[in-house]
């Protein structure tokens, strides 16, 4: 807040729906419930039939005994029907069959499998400032860099590096967003970190598209 003005550096990051007039847009971080789900802020999940606070049940498989973590950044876009499926989707997949009969009870628990027995890939890491299009599916384990963009129901297997474009089943990275310098530059400025009032100050230079001005981000 301006102690000036009265007025705000941007948005109540601790606001559900921060845009009134905008219902389907939720930060998602204050809907959160479980202690497995980190998310920073800023961070929306967008659903016009949910005004996106079941973000959580776009969340599968996701057993707190694994100790598996969702993690996700700052100001990250997240679309419509994406799906995080994680470790706990996983089968043992070095015996005859995959088939999970301990899951049914009636005598058949006695081959649950241990956590030895199972693929467990660890957490899953969305970095800052990632924007995933509508319908896309992350897999266990995967980690997605800062700056990221994954287009519109790709399933992404594995990782993606920063400031990269990536679509496609599986998803691959199709171009880098900038060149290395700047890449390099960005992740070092890591803007999503600073105070909401210098976001507000710089935030022309943000969302400009002449990257001369990006070295102004001092």
């Amino acid at each position: 807040m301006n102690e000036t003005t009265g007025i705000p550096f941007g948005p109540d990051p601790s606001a559900v729906h921060p845009n009134e007039s905008v219902p389907s847009v939720c930060y998602i971080k204050n809907v959160i419930t479980r202690p497995n789900i980190l998310v920073g802020e800023y961070t929306y999940y967008d659903d016009w039939e949910t005004g996106g606070v079941d973000f959580e049940a776009h969340v599968t498989h996701h057993y707190e005994f694994l100790g598996d973590k969702l993690i996700i950044g700052k100001f990250c876009a997240i679309g419509k029907g994406v799906e995080f499926v994680m470790n706990g989707a996983n089968h043992r997949m070095r015996s005859v069959t995959t088939y999970p009969f301990n899951i049914f009870g009636h005598g058949w628990e006695k081959c649950t499998p241990t956590l030895d027995d199972l693929p467990l890939k660890g957490d899953t890491v969305v970095g800052s400032d990632v924007w995933l299009g509508q319908n896309v599916t992350v897999l266990p384990g995967v980690h997605i860099g800062d700056g990221a963009i994954i287009g519109a129901g790709s399933v992404v297997a594995g990782d993606i590096p920063p400031y990269t474009v990536a679509a496609g089943n599986p998803c691959r990275a199709i171009r880098p967003r900038f060149d290395k310098e700047l890449t390099d530059f960005l992740l070092e400025l890591r803007w999503w970190d600073w105070p909401a009032e210098k976001i507000f100050r710089n935030l022309e230079v943000l969302c400009s598209g002449d990257l001369s001005q990006i070295r102004q981000l001092l």
